[in-house]
Parts: structure tokens; C-alpha cells; sequence
């Protein structure tokens, strides 16, 4: 029940686009079409789910303070946690790098569309922001990181499509021209992390 309540959370209440305004750079770039905002979604969210239990496991195991006690005695009072910024990096970078082959491989059009952005996922901020959120806030087991992870990729994808999906709808709308392109979607960015605060008291 405790993880239900963290990707309900994840997803709605401390969306990473919506709460906390990370990973706008993509958001606002790719967020023109939906096929395109959709398949950038997904890899995030893959990208989350697999690197945060990751970075938990080495994060518990071996980067925080007396985390190498297991090898004995006498690593039991290393702390390698100023490492811990550098570690993330590499290991998302490292995944990012493995979803990029396979997009290239399996969808060229995404590839396509995606350009520069899909290796940009390494320095996404969402992503990275989960793995400093999740170090943060010290979770009991890997099982609730890799909720956490999970809920923030979908909450993640479900704010880029959405607005894609908005904006899609726009070009047949009668947008004033000095609020065209950025100036709208910034608006109904604002407008969007407003009906998100709603969910602000939802708890299971």
C-alpha cells in the first residue's frame, strides 16, 4: 500500500514537471506532437525506473557513510557519499546511451524526431532529480525507490502528452500573435501545475 501511495503521489502530487518545474528544457521542445512527446515519455520513464533502484542499491551499499561495512571492519567508517552526484550521472548516462541504440535500431522515425534530445536525457533534470530526491528522502527498500521511479516517469509522460496534445489542438485555435509558440505554452503550463495542486491532499 505504501508504494500505491508513492507513485499516486509521484504521478500527481510531486510531479516532476508540475511541482517542481525539472526536465522543462524536453518538455517544452518536444511537446508539439503527441506521437513524438509520447515516445520521449516512455524512455524517460524507463530510464527512471531502471536507473533510481540502481542508484539506491549503490547509494545504500556502497557510497553513504559506513555503507562498506559488509567488507569489514575496517571500511566500516568510509563515507564515498561526495562521490554520489558523479555516480548517478554515470550510471543514467550509461542507460541513456543503451535506449538511444535501441530506439535507433527499432524506430528511426522517433529517432528522428526526437534529435538531440534523446541523448539530452542524460542531463535531464527529472531524471537526475529523482535520483537526488530518492537520497533524499532515504527510502526504507529498493522495492519504494523503484516505485518512486515508476511514478515519477509517469507523471513525467502524462504532463508532456498532455501538453502536446494541447498544442496540437492550438494550431487551429485563434491564438493571439504575441503569445504564439512559447508564450502560450508557458501560460498553459501554469494553468496545468494549478489543476495539478489540486491533488495536493490525496493520500491512500
Amino acid at each position: 500500500m505504501e508504494a500505491i501511495n508513492l507513485i499516486v503521489r509521484s504521478i500527481f502530487v510531486d510531479n516532476m514537471i508540475f511541482a517542481y518545474f525539472l526536465g522543462m528544457c524536453s518538455f517544452l521542445a518536444v511537446s508539439k506532437n503527441v506521437k513524438t512527446a509520447l515516445g520521449l515519455g516512455v524512455a524517460v520513464t524507463f530510464v527512471l525506473v531502471i536507473t533510481l533502484p540502481l542508484n539506491y542499491l549503490l547509494e545504500t551499499h556502497v557510497l553513504k557513510a559506513g555503507a562498506l561495512a559488509w567488507l569489514g571492519d575496517e571500511y566500516a567508517t568510509m563515507d564515498l557519499s561526495v562521490f554520489s552526484l558523479l555516480i548517478f550521472i554515470a550510471v543514467i548516462a550509461s542507460f541513456v546511451q543503451l535506449v538511444e541504440m535501441v530506439i535507433e535500431r527499432f524506430s528511426p522515425a522517433l529517432y528522428s524526431s526526437l534529435g538531440i534530445f534523446l541523448p539530452l536525457i542524460a542531463v535531464n533534470c527529472a531524471i537526475l532529480g529523482g535520483s537526488l530526491f530518492m537520497q533524499q528522502r532515504e527510502f526504507a527498500n529498493v522495492g519504494l525507490a523503484t516505485a518512486y521511479g515508476f511514478g515519477s516517469g509517469i507523471g513525467w509522460l502524462l504532463a508532456i502528452v498532455g501538453m502536446a496534445a494541447i498544442r496540437e489542438k492550438l494550431e487551429y485555435s485563434n491564438v493571439p500573435k504575441p503569445l504564439k509558440g512559447l508564450g502560450i505554452t508557458f501560460i498553459i503550463t501554469a494553468l496545468m501545475a494549478i489543476g495539478f495542486m489540486s491533488f495536493a491532499g490525496i493520500d491512500i
